[in-house]
């Protein structure tokens, strides 16, 4: 009895012994697989804001020189991840997309987008999958850029021939009032068949219209991130929000009822723009969901937005630097003069065979990408590289760490087009040490017109034109705030004749 009961004490001490190991192991395992990303210090209620002033993609790249390519932060009680190496950009938005397909919506983008009906901001599932469908085989496919060519054509004559007058006057100009108006002009012509107006009065309000709506959509809102602030408006910016929307409602709706009032006289559904190809869809009764006019306002608007102020920034800054690296211009300019002469205007055909250009327009991307940030939100619990991101936490990719990261580049600050001539880095979302359009399935729809527009406008600024600057000789190339990367201070020059522009752009304009 005395060994059995030994036996049983032994047995038992064992069994313990085994279990507090197993526990312990187990335990061990599940902290290890479910660790949070490291983070800074938060303060109470405002989490990390006073860390992420005042420009936050440069914050946050600084902050990961110190807590790593993956560190969690917050924004008030959001809680947020940053990511700023193309390996884990690559875990993020390719490994497990599948649990990042949402993008984070506050207060003013749903507002402005007429309750999330667009299709930027619309949360992944039957309908975001119906007008990404649409918007590649039907809206911006290769037919449609193609039948819209002539616009683009016209609207960068009017640049030369506006920038020729400007020119003869010889004073100093701000440079991004000329961009914004040639591409609000080339979008709005495109989705609407018409100029934002011929009165240039009105043309400015409503370039100010669509430069507002950029500017509000990336404000903080204390009401988005801090728990009671929910329902105050303090900073005023749902009262602003109103109010840009209103503006853009009556616009937007006024060109709707012209072009339904023009079909019903010519008695057609004939084809002449973006918004013609959304009415026939919004009356085809055979499509699985309907269309609905607020569906139509509000893709209206993420098409507006994200195609006027975009473009006109990444020609901006191309110029900038080109007016720095005044040997980097010769070369561009002897390429540009080589293969198209000065006979004629640069056309969009003639950009395969400027290889150059196109490596200045990538080299621009790179250092100053336009969005800075690719925003997620995680929709799911998700494991990833061995770190655990709860669902509901907003994912930003630092772009604009990934293009500046010294293991992916060399002299990563050095302005140098070389670098995409043997490089074969694209910019269209495979490559995830460059992400300018972001990647994936919910990667931008417009990267085949934002290049075209970019590499045309560019190369004829620099094929009609010298650039020159104050004493200096030199731009000042800091970065201002916003959600697209503005400039600190405008681009200002005066444009100087290379040639004779009256033989080569036509007389009259669409």
């Amino acid at each position: 009895m005395v060994d059995l009961y030994g036996y049983l004490i032994l047995f038992l001490v064992s069994f313990i012994s085994i279990r507090f190991i197993l526990i312990q192991s187990f335990s061990s395992s599940f902290r290890c697989k479910f660790r949070l990303p490291p983070s800074p210090f938060a303060l109470p209620v405002i989490g990390h804001l006073h860390l992420l002033a005042p420009i936050p993609h440069q914050a946050l790249h600084k902050l990961s020189t110190q807590y790593g390519s993956v560190f969690r932060f917050f924004l008030g009680s959001v809680p947020c991840v940053a990511v700023s190496s193309p390996e884990m950009a690559k875990e993020f938005l390719k490994t497990y997309e599948a649990s990042y397909l949402d993008r984070p919506r506050n207060s003013s983008t749903v507002y402005l987008t007429y309750g999330s009906k667009d299709f930027m901001f619309a949360p992944y599932g039957s309908y975001w999958k119906l007008m990404k469908k649409l918007v590649m085989s039907e809206l911006l496919n290769g037919k449609t850029l193609d039948l819209l060519l002539p616009v683009r054509h016209d609207e960068i004559n009017q640049l030369v021939k506006s920038l020729s007058k400007k020119a003869k006057l010889g004073k100093p100009m701000d440079l991004k009032g000329e961009l914004l108006k040639l591409t609000n002009n080339m979008i709005s012509r495109m989705l609407m068949s018409k100029r934002c107006s011929e009165v240039e009065s009105e043309a400015d309000d409503i370039r100010k219209l669509v430069t507002e709506i950029s500017e509000i959509t990336g404000t903080f809102n204390l009401a988005d991130y801090i728990w009671f602030c929910k329902n105050l408006d303090l900073q005023g910016i749902g009262k602003r929000v109103k109010g840009i929307h209103r503006q853009f409602d009556v616009l937007v709706e006024k060109i709707i009822k012209e072009h339904e009032d023009e079909r019903r006289k010519k008695d057609t559904d004939e084809t002449k723009d973006v918004l013609d190809m959304l009415l026939n869809i919004s009356e085809d009764d055979t499509m699985e969901m309907k269309l609905t006019r607020d569906n139509i306002k509000a893709f209206l608007l993420n098409l507006f937005v994200a195609g006027t102020d975009t473009s006109a920034l990444t020609i901006e800054w191309s110029l900038a630097e080109l007016i720095n690296h005044p040997e980097i211009m010769k070369k561009a300019v002897e390429e540009i003069d080589r293969v198209v002469g000065n006979t004629r205007l640069l056309e969009e055909s003639d950009i395969p065979n400027l290889p150059y250009l196109q490596a200045i327009v990538k080299e621009t991307l790179r250092l100053h990408p336009t969005a800075p940030m690719i925003p997620r939100t995680s929709t799911e619990d998700c494991i990833v590289g061995g770190y655990h991101i709860p669902a509901e936490t907003t994912v930003f990719v630092n772009v604009w760490a990934l293009g500046r990261d010294p293991k992916s580049w060399d002299d990563p600050l050095l302005f140098s087009p070389e670098r995409f001539e043997k490089n074969q880095v694209d910019v269209r979302g495979q490559h995830f040490q460059m992400l300018p359009f972001g990647s994936g399935r919910r990667m931008c729809p417009g990267t085949s017109l934002a290049m075209q527009v970019a590499q045309v406008t560019l190369g004829v600024m620099v094929q009609c034109f010298e650039w020159r600057v104050g004493e200096e000789g030199r731009v000042d190339m800091k970065e201002g705030p916003g959600i697209t990367l503005p400039r600190a201070n405008p681009l200002v020059c005066v444009p100087v004749v290379r040639f004779d522009l009256d033989s080569v752009i036509p007389v009259t304009s669409m």
